[in-house]
């Protein structure tokens, strides 16, 4: 069992087979977290109602076979996220980076799951969202609201033993930009 377990590493590692992985999408309501989904799933956008209840998918993206839940934004559906969140393979925590009022909010609940024992190595890739607004912040100004000045862990694949890989994108997933970057830095973690 343990020779097959490390064959089948090996082969992910030089990528000829896929990966697998539970994938959890989190973040304020609004933020795009089901459109980056369907997005994902679909390869375009597909239009949708607020999400109401998790949303469970299964789909392959690039080299990735990814299990999915899109777990919902507004206040309600928060509690849920822990319940869901000790079988992620991997976060993505999605941030509106135009809704500048909403940034202490996101910090709280992204500084929850950065804080949450159960998952400590787990990787969390930062999307901020809509940067093809008008004003939108910045990734500087976006690190620095959400208190990630100095805990990313950088664009490289590298990360040090032990440490849980942590980094900020920016994009606009209604114009196709940014997160395709993050989601390969992801892909290089789990």
């Amino acid at each position: 069992m343990f020779i097959w377990k490390w064959i089948k590493n090996l082969l992910k590692s030089w990528g000829l087979i896929n990966k697998s992985g539970n994938l959890l999408f989190v973040g304020l309501d609004g933020a795009g977290k089901t459109t980056l989904l369907h997005c994902l799933k679909f390869g375009k956008i597909v239009p949708q109602d607020p999400t109401q209840m998790p949303i469970q998918e299964e789909f392959t993206y690039e080299k990735l076979n990814i299990h999915a839940y899109d777990m919902g934004g507004h206040v309600a559906a928060r509690p849920l996220w822990g319940e869901y969140i000790t079988t992620a393979n991997a976060i993505i925590f999605l941030v509106d980076s135009y809704d500048r009022d909403r940034f202490p909010e996101a910090r709280a609940e992204l500084e929850k799951i950065l804080t949450d024992e159960r998952i400590k190595t787990i990787p969390i890739l930062v999307l901020g969202n809509k940067i093809d607004l008008p004003g939108a912040a910045s990734e500087a100004e976006l690190r620095s609201a959400l208190g990630l000045s100095l805990s990313t862990t950088g664009k490289g694949s590298a990360v040090a033993h032990g440490a849980r890989p942590l980094e900020i994108f920016m994009c606009t997933i209604t114009r196709g930009r940014g997160f395709r970057e993050g989601i390969q830095w992801l892909s290089q973690h789990f």
